[in-house]
């Protein structure tokens, strides 16, 4: 009996900054029987409307739907991350996670990648699109590992083009492509035979975190075990850092929020200007409070502590003006915009809703 192939059927694609307009263009490029099931990411706040399934659905001949957990999934599908939950494949099936943020972000790019790469392998092709930071960046390397196939948007053609720049410089990808030549591609792809055994075998990395993010399972001892204990924090819950040993660089504290380099110095940053915010409040309090104190001490004719109190304010003053000037030039990346869900902004507002209509 002749063992049927199995094809690169699986395609995954996460998009930040710019990604909206960049996913219609990616599936209004898709025939209307496409040998594969297309799953997304893009970043969004946990808030934000689900919309972006309907978006979807109306670029394109594919119907678009909101991932369900426990879900089933065929060819000619696209099956779209809700907020604020994980999209996590299994054999046959999708599964929604409330696990803990990787990259600032639930839904994550690199958990849908990753849980793809443990399940189907070479099966997999992954597509990095415009964004900001390094999301994507790790769950591209594991799709590679696992002898599946890595696109990446061509920086030059991106909106927003740091996420694509950073996973050219941690993988080996197969195409550096302009957004309008990804789908005709990614049909070439599908339509490939894929290595049966090719890539390397699931090791316990790659499944400790997959677990993190789709079970909340993890423990000290196995993140000794996958990587170092830095002197870092987690910008998130405070707790210690371990930085992993195989690329790209990256940080996982013990229950379970994950950081790429980028990610992890953009979420410091925001940290550092909270307590700089914080100081800033805390002296000019001090400030006031010792300008009524003094002033208080003055009506009563007590000059020596009216004084003492003067010096007190001006002195916290100072200390407020220099934090002030530190906030004032404080740099702003980038970054910035995507940390803040700009993609998702754009997707709710009704005016970029194509026409009714397939």
């Amino acid at each position: 009996m002749t063992e049927v192939p199995l094809h690169r059927d699986i395609t995954v694609v996460g998009a930040s900054g710019g990604g909206v307009e960049a996913l219609q263009a990616l599936v209004a490029g898709l025939p209307a029987h496409y040998p594969g099931t297309v799953f997304v990411v893009l970043h969004m706040p946990a808030d934000a409307p689900s919309v972006l399934a309907s978006i979807l659905d109306r670029a394109g001949p594919l119907p678009a739907r909101a991932a369900v957990d426990g879900g089933a999934f065929q060819h000619g599908e696209i099956w779209v991350a809700p907020p604020d939950r994980h999209l996590v494949l299994e054999m046959g099936r999708m599964r929604l996670a409330a696990g803990p943020r990787e990259n600032r972000h639930r839904p994550a790019i690199d958990v849908l990648f990753r849980s793809a790469a443990v399940v189907y392998g070479p099966r997999v092709t992954g597509v990095v699109l415009t964004g900001s930071l390094d999301d994507g960046a790790a769950g591209l390397w594991a799709i590679k590992m696992r002898g599946g196939a890595a696109i990446v948007q061509d920086p030059a053609d991106a909106l927003y083009p740091e996420m694509p720049r950073t996973a050219l410089d941690v993988v080996d990808v197969d195409h550096c492509l302009p957004l309008a030549s990804i789908p005709a591609q990614l049909v070439r792809l599908a339509r490939e035979p894929a290595m049966k055994g090719g890539g390397s075998a699931v090791d316990s990395r790659m499944e400790l975190e997959l677990n993190m993010a789709s079970q909340n399972s993890s423990n000290i001892e196995q993140l000794d075990g996958i990587g170092s204990r830095s002197e870092l924090t987690c910008p998130e819950c405070g707790g210690a850092l371990w930085e992993m040993q195989d690329p790209p660089p990256r940080f996982r504290c013990h229950v379970g929020h994950a950081y790429g380099m980028r990610s992890l110095v953009s979420a410091q940053s925001e940290r550092v200007e909270s307590a700089l915010w914080a100081g800033l409040r805390s002296l000019e309090e001090s400030e006031a409070l010792a300008r009524r104190l003094g002033a208080w001490a003055r009506r009563l004719g007590h000059d020596f502590s009216a004084n003492q109190y003067a010096e007190r304010a001006d002195e916290d003053g100072r200390h407020a003006e220099v934090l002030r000037q530190m906030l004032q030039t404080m740099p702003r990346e980038a970054s910035d915009v995507a940390a803040g869900g700009s993609s998702t902004e754009e997707a709710v507002r009704g005016s970029i809703l194509p026409p009714e209509g397939k």
